[in-house]
């Protein structure tokens, strides 16, 4: 993954200053821009955006109508593109809400509206719209979006219906409630009804791209709302674009691999608990060395009158730190097995180090988890035995 000096490098603030100083001369010597690029440091990408996009404002007195003119001035060079572009939609977002000035923090009981600019907060919102398709604004339009929910949203819905695939991409991008990088919109995580339709309107969208971002915005919804997120996906498939299945697949992903039987319906598994008759799973060794590997075999017979179609992981049971196990999902396979019939699985799971996970000696299990269905645990001990003294 590219590092922030990588995305949002001092290069491109120079460059963005270069380009405001070229298109909007009249509004701002653009000093404070370019200082900014020398003072990046070790801030992370998103830090870098907030960085400049305070600098926009101090050179623009963080007044939104000097500022939004020197935007759509810039709008005009082809080279107002890519990361520098961030920056740009944070100081129209914060411009444009008065984030920052004197209105009340997202957790007072006044609402953060009741002190917007009603004028200011619409020509924002169609500057990110403009500004968009030449990186992205979904993470700006969170300032929107805590500022004001119902405005933002009603904007959002118009932009569904835009000629620009950026521009509805952002509708249901920008909205979504777990939007990787960007700050949490609290009122949507506490009813993420509001934004469904938003996606209701784009989940047959002629764009992938489009489409691709519904799907990951009703995950995220499945994050929060099990129920919802399976209805709403229901709904969609009751007459499907033909572009649905695979959105509504790619949407179930956590649930399915999470075993919900709702979800696992939806992306076409079927066959519960009595339909099955799963062996194993059974392990070739009871210690397993650190840093070494876990084979076990299993299975599995359709005992049914009828076909199933299963959807087979395993759940690896860690010893954590304080003494405790923690289950882990891991995909295994997907089979289609007929009345009677059966299907042998192998499987090693390697315990080499890892910098995403900490692996802890003592007792450890391993399980098949058959379309959400968890079946016998049987045990091993990852490392030395404690008391044996590792030998």
């Amino acid at each position: 993954m590219p590092t922030a000096d990588e995305l949002i490098s001092a290069d491109e603030i120079r460059r963005l200053a270069a380009v405001l100083r070229r298109r909007s001369p009249g509004t701002s010597s653009w000093r404070c821009v370019e200082d900014s690029a020398a003072a990046l440091g070790e801030l992370s990408v998103s830090g870098r955006a907030r960085a400049v996009g305070e600098a926009l404002l101090a050179d623009c007195d963080r007044d939104h109508a000097r500022l939004a003119q020197a935007v759509r001035a810039a709008l005009a060079d082809p080279e107002l593109t890519g990361w520098m572009v961030w920056p740009v939609t944070e100081a129209v977002a914060a411009a444009a809400t008065g984030a920052g000035g004197d209105r009340p923090s997202d957790d007072t009981s006044a609402p953060a509206s009741m002190f917007v600019d009603h004028d200011a907060f619409d020509d924002g919102l169609d500057l990110l719209a403009r500004l968009t398709p030449r990186l992205t604004a979904e993470f700006a339009l969170r300032t929107f979006l805590v500022a004001d929910l119902d405005r933002t949203l009603a904007a959002a819905r118009a932009w569904t219906a835009s000629p620009d695939p950026a521009v509805r991409r952002l509708a249901s991008e920008g909205t979504r409630p777990r939007l990787p990088w960007a700050r949490q919109v609290p009122s949507i995580n506490r009813d993420p009804r509001v934004t469904v339709p938003l996606l209701d309107a784009l989940h047959t969208d002629t764009s992938e791209d489009v489409r691709r971002s519904v799907a990951n915005h009703l995950n995220d919804i499945s994050r929060l709302d099990v129920h919802l997120a399976t209805s709403v996906a229901a709904r969609w498939l009751r007459g499907p674009d033909p572009t649905t299945p695979a959105l509504v697949r790619h949407a179930m992903r956590t649930l399915v691999k999470a075993g919900e039987p709702a979800a696992l319906e939806l992306v076409g598994f079927h066959g519960g608990r009595d339909d099955l008759k799963v062996v194993g799973p059974v392990v070739t060794e009871t210690r397993i060395p650190m840093g070494g590997t876990l084979a076990f075999t299993a299975h599995i017979t359709n005992v049914s009158a009828g076909p199933v179609s299963l959807s087979v992981d395993y759940v690896v049971h860690h010893m954590k730190a304080n003494g405790r196990t923690a289950p882990k999902v891991f995909k295994l396979t997907r089979r289609d097995l007929a009345p009677g019939e059966s299907a042998e699985l192998t499987r090693t799971h390697s315990f080499r180090p890892i910098t995403t996970r900490v692996y802890h000696p003592g007792t450890h299990a391993v399980q098949l988890q058959v379309n959400g269905h968890r079946f016998d645990e049987v045990e091993f001990t990852l490392g030395p035995v404690p008391g044996d003294g590792g030998s």
